[in-house]
């Protein structure tokens, strides 16, 4: 037996070292047969070394300027420096204060880091101490310095992406000109400095930025590892800085895994990317107090299926019908193996993040009809309605539309006509030359092609996520009427024979965004100076008057109960303790919110007293802007919506019949007759305020 197995271990290592033999034979055949780069000329290195160092100096000035834009145009609106401390707090709307205590809302300990993502603010406080800045600097202007700083990192990071797509940095010029024209589209830093989204978006454009140049085909190694690092930093960063942020990365995971569905050659890379998500979405767990938002995120469980479906994925031959099968199977798998995840994390995961708004999108897109006040007020707000036909008209005006609609167009039939090719088993060139004009070949450009028609979908819907879009809209159509490749490939469909297709793109690619700038300088550049150059005034004396006294007239132990919004502004301006905050993550404050608002239903007096104690609370505010509102939209002023909730309007025959015992308690309170008199005694008031102190010892009158 052990002379018969000799001969046979001998044969097996024979084959072992043959097939190892041809593995080499080939590796050093594809060595062979790649081609040495030649060291270019040094006139022509020294022309890509200025190109490069202009575009970079051009970007960080752009970055720059904006900022400082941003900071003059704020203190010409406000007058922001020549204000008392309250009222620069009431003209910022917001929280840097950073609370982590039982005296915010009342009967209830928060952690205020978390409910309110005030990792930002965190990080400014300690930024703030260690730099020594305490010292030279007031805390808020070094918080709004922080926030403008970042608005500046934002337009760098476009004007890069758009360099990158298009390969001059000439579209991202064109890009932070149409930013800054369309920035009443594009951001909201002007109205609300302290928005989550303003310090988490400038790091979503650097996470763009960096996957751009990652999925590059002719990128080298060193090129491939910082983009990847600043991928990594730049993603987590992002999912600190804003709770919404896994949604929003969603559909940029999904946008990849359509990327790895039709471009075969960036698999891998991809997959790199997927890791990047799953580091980030356990490590910014554990940061964050092991939010399980995390852990039943759509996010977590559509990488977790790619991973698992590229595990489980067959090696067979390109081209043929069973990879093509094989490539229907894997999509399928892995849309059922993420919803499957997703389920099943919900069923073990503990979380109540969010659920509000899963119930939400139902009433949106009329899977679900409700009376609850909470969900019909959410409706009713602006943000979350469809666009405005002047949105569009603005983008219109300012030619940014129309040349979107053109580069989105080329783009995506170029894209689907290389689909189809591969599909159909035609070889394709791996590298892409501009003679070739298929622009829809490179993996970055179907990626943003596919990212974009996903965010454009969503904000046709909800006009919030505009701010989204139009930044993206910049810089896709500055980066399409730069780019000679999309030129050429126009042409090529055109089949244009007069002049050679490549010289006139390369003669268009700087025409047209010249004559474009030129127009928009003409145009917008004076209304922008203007703007500057013109003093504005912050005039709000009713709401400074009842700050003051608050802080001169009101108990330190006393407790606010009002409008959300009111309230929040109360506990920013004086640090006295409020019954509710303008937070929509919680369903215990939603709650609050919802009871705290009858006090513009048609309740009794009884029934708002027992609201109001069951909180603590010992003053009223009652705003005459909301007892007295009119609005465009009848159904969405705030008592209408408590009037359908609490069952006081019926809807017979098409007409609207209102019943109650009661009057409306934002009325009734201000006549001062009993029973409300018992309850409530007025201690102060103004054109928009009324307060009232809520009675310890009820004295009944007749």
């Amino acid at each position: 037996m052990a002379e018969e197995e000799g001969p046979t271990v001998e044969l097996r290592q024979r084959k072992k070292l043959k097939s190892s033999e041809n593995k080499e034979s080939v590796k050093e055949e594809k060595i062979s047969d790649t081609p040495i780069p030649e060291r270019a000329p040094k006139h022509v290195l020294f022309q890509r070394f200025a190109k490069i160092f202009i575009g970079c100096l051009a970007a960080v000035t752009s970055g720059m300027m904006y900022a400082l834009y941003l900071s003059a145009y704020h203190e010409r609106k406000f007058w922001f420096s020549n204000r008392q401390e309250l009222e620069r707090e009431i003209t910022f709307q917001g929280v840097y204060e950073l609370t982590h205590n039982n005296k915010t809302v009342s009967l209830k300990t928060i952690n205020a880091v978390q409910q309110m993502s005030l990792y930002p603010e965190l990080i400014a406080s300690v930024l703030y101490q260690a730099t020594g800045s305490n010292e030279i600097i007031e805390p808020v202007y070094f918080y709004i310095g922080i926030v403008f700083g970042l608005q500046g990192i934002y337009v760098t990071a476009l004007f890069v992406t758009s360099w990158l797509m298009s390969g001059t940095w000439l579209a991202g010029m064109l890009t932070v000109a149409w930013f800054i024209i369309n920035r009443v589209d594009t951001t909201r830093i002007e109205y609300s400095i302290p928005l989550r989204e303003n310090w988490a978006l400038p790091y979503f454009a650097c996470q763009i930025a960096a996957l751009t140049g990652y999925l590059k085909s002719n990128l080298n190694t060193y090129g491939e590892r910082f983009c990847c690092l600043l991928m990594s930093a730049s993603t987590y960063t992002f999912m600190m800085m804003w709770e919404y942020s896994h949604y929003l990365l969603f559909l940029q995971a999904a946008s990849l895994f359509l990327l790895d569905s039709f471009s075969l050659e960036q698999s891998d890379k991809v997959h790199e990317v997927y890791k990047i998500y799953i580091f980030s979405l356990f490590l910014g767990y554990l940061l964050q107090f092991e939010n399980s938002a995390l852990l039943v995120s759509p996010l977590l469980s559509l990488v977790v299926a790619l991973i698992l479906a590229k595990c489980l994925q067959l090696n067979v031959k390109k081209g043929t019908c069973i990879a093509k099968i094989m490539k229907v199977i894997n999509f399928y798998l892995v849309c059922t193996l993420t919803v499957t995840l997703n389920i099943i994390m919900k069923m073990f995961v503990p979380h109540k993040e969010n659920g509000h708004m899963l119930k939400f999108l139902e009433v949106k897109f009329g899977l679900n009809m409700t009376k609850n006040f909470t969900m019909n007020w959410l409706l009713c707000q602006e943000s979350l309605q469809a666009p405005s036909q002047d949105f569009f008209l603005r983008l219109t005006q300012s030619s940014l539309l129309p040349f979107y609609i053109l580069v989105l167009i080329i783009c995506f039939l170029s894209m689907m006509q290389v689909i189809f090719r591969r599909i159909k088993g035609k070889s394709l060139k791996e590298t892409i030359t501009l003679e070739d004009g298929r622009i829809g070949g490179r993996p970055e450009i179907i990626y943003h092609v596919i990212h974009t028609i996903l965010l454009g979908s969503l904000a046709m819907v909800i006009e919030g996520l505009k701010y989204l879009w139009t930044p993206y809209v910049c810089m896709l159509a500055a980066f399409g009427v730069c780019s000679p490749e999309l030129w050429v490939t126009l042409f090529k469909w055109l089949r244009l024979r007069t002049v050679h297709p490549v010289l006139l793109a390369l003669i268009l690619s700087m025409a047209v965004p010249t004559i474009i700038g030129l127009s928009l300088w003409k145009e917008f550049f004076p209304r922008l100076m203007t703007e500057l150059m013109e003093l504005q005034e912050f005039y709000d004396p009713d709401t400074v008057e009842l700050m003051t006294w608050i802080k001169r007239q009101a108990p330190v132990a006393a407790v606010f109960a009002g409008s959300p919004q009111l309230m929040g502004a109360i506990k920013l301006c004086t640090g006295w303790m409020v019954t509710s905050l303008p937070l929509y993550n919680d369903d215990d404050l939603l709650r609050r919110n919802e009871n705290i608002y009858q006090i513009y239903s048609k309740r009794s007096a009884e029934d708002i007293y027992k609201i109001l104690t069951s909180y603590k609370a010992n003053y009223l505010i009652v705003e005459d802007a909301i007892c007295n509102e009119v609005g465009t939209m009848r159904g969405c002023r705030v008592k209408d919506l408590l009037d359908i909730a609490n069952g006081h309007v019926v809807c017979e025959e098409g007409d609207k019949l209102t019943y109650s015992k009661y009057g409306r308690f934002c009325h009734e309170v201000k006549i001062n007759y009993s029973p409300y008199v018992n309850y409530f005694t007025r201690v102060y008031w103004n054109r928009s305020y009324f307060v009232y102190k809520i009675n310890t010892v009820i004295s009944f009158q007749s």
